[in-house]
């Protein structure tokens, strides 16, 4: 009867183990795919994250690169751990997948909070940095995030080109420009002094709306890999338990 129980313990605890080392290699890939998609967000994007006021967005993706990171360190502990069935790395590995679990449901339910105020937050703020800090002095990374606004969304204002007529470079500079050069649809130099339909973006409307609607896909990518990648987790946390257990039973 002994023999026979210390066998299926045996047995559990070898199932277990490469259970365990095939979710760890899963989950060190799926670590690299939240440190990729939190450093594309900052990096590639950060152009828009400057034209917001605040910091919900890029604290989302702060915490998955900082959840991606020790992603990647668990799962060399967890692999290490699995194979050597040393019950002390095993705990130390259930207690960084709690932390890092607790990170990622975080950096998920912040991008869906935010996401339910971006609307407000966009309409009071892209109109005043467009009107009060274009092209104003220690303002350069606030102009060129409009220019790259205006050109890749195709749009001209915060809601349609008329914006520009109240904006500061204008009544300050007293310039013969009705646009910024980037609301043209071919930008050269003072082209935007003419603002007929086939010179700039005009009938396409203002960058708020499309704005919106890319900061948003880009808080459900977030939300949505922060949620998947953690309930992930739980089945690790699952099988991380049981290991331990049946390390603990085979000592009798």
């Amino acid at each position: 009867m002994e023999a026979h129980r210390e066998k299926k313990n045996t047995c559990g605890t070898i199932c277990l183990k490469y259970l365990l080392f095939l979710f760890n290699i899963c989950f060190w890939l799926a670590g690299g795919a939240v440190l990729a998609v939190g450093l594309w967000t900052l990096v590639d994007k950060s152009d828009y994250i400057s034209l917001l006021n605040s910091s919900f967005y890029s604290a989302s993706a702060s915490i998955l690169i900082v959840a991606g990171v020790i992603v990647t360190l668990t799962g060399i502990i967890g692999c290490c751990a699995t194979l050597n069935e040393k019950r002390s790395l095993l705990i130390v590995y259930l207690v960084l997948l709690l932390c890092v679990f607790l990170l990622e449901i975080t950096a998920g339910v912040l991008a869906y909070v935010y996401q339910q105020q971006l609307d407000d937050e966009l309409r009071q703020n892209l109109k005043l940095n467009m009107q009060q800090k274009y092209l104003q002095p220690g303002q350069e990374s606030i102009t060129l995030s409009v220019d790259k606004l205006q050109q890749e969304f195709k749009c001209c204002g915060s809601h349609n080109f008329s914006d520009w007529r109240d904006s500061e470079w204008i009544q300050r500079e007293k310039t013969q420009q009705l646009v910024p050069d980037s609301c043209c649809k071919t930008p050269s130099t003072l082209c935007g002094r003419r603002d007929h339909p086939s010179n700039i973006y005009r009938e396409e409307g203002g960058c708020i709306e499309k704005l919106e609607d890319y900061i948003r896909s880009q808080l459900y990518i977030l939300g949505g890999v922060g949620v998947g990648i953690a309930f992930l987790q739980l089945v690790g946390m699952m099988f991380t338990c049981c290991l331990c257990q049946n390390l603990k039973e085979d000592l009798y």
